[in-house]
């Protein structure tokens, strides 16, 4: 891998962990720097058509939240001049908040990513996820 490549497999991965930032930090305009503007999201439900959609699923799912934590892991990165696919394990949990203090929600799974290298960056333009263990109150999700 030469010095450029290394430079971009970096910043695909960069791109994929702030997503979990945002997320955490509950800072949903971050995510603006991650999701191209035509991005197609697939969280297990209908398809998402645009950044603004994932946006407010995303935040209506978490919002409502106390903490949570998405531990991403095992980036698995393929470049192909200015397109690129990251495969990385997911490990998410949330806290109730609240009456629910007590509660928690925790999935294992993998998001499947494919990106674009555009004139502000790389950026996802697909993104499906794909869950292969839950456990805890769910509930918690989409109280926000």
């Amino acid at each position: 891998m030469n010095a450029a490549q290394l430079g971009d497999h970096l910043a695909v991965i960069d791109v994929v962990n702030r997503y979990a930032t945002a997320l955490d930090a509950g800072e949903w305009d971050l995510l603006d720097d991650v999701f191209s503007a035509d991005v197609v999201a697939d969280f297990g439900g209908a398809p998402l058509r645009d950044r603004q959609s994932v946006k407010e699923m995303i935040r209506g799912m978490l919002g409502g939240c106390g903490a949570t934590q998405h531990l991403l892991a095992n980036h698995r990165v393929e470049l192909d001049g200015d397109s690129a696919t990251c495969v990385c394990m997911v490990r998410a949990s949330a806290a109730g908040r609240g009456n629910d203090a007590q509660r928690t929600f925790e999935l294992w799974g993998e998001y499947r990513d494919r990106l674009r290298r555009l004139p502000e960056g790389w950026r996802i333009v697909e993104r499906s996820m794909h869950v292969s263990f839950e456990q805890g109150a769910r509930e918690l999700l989409g109280s926000g």
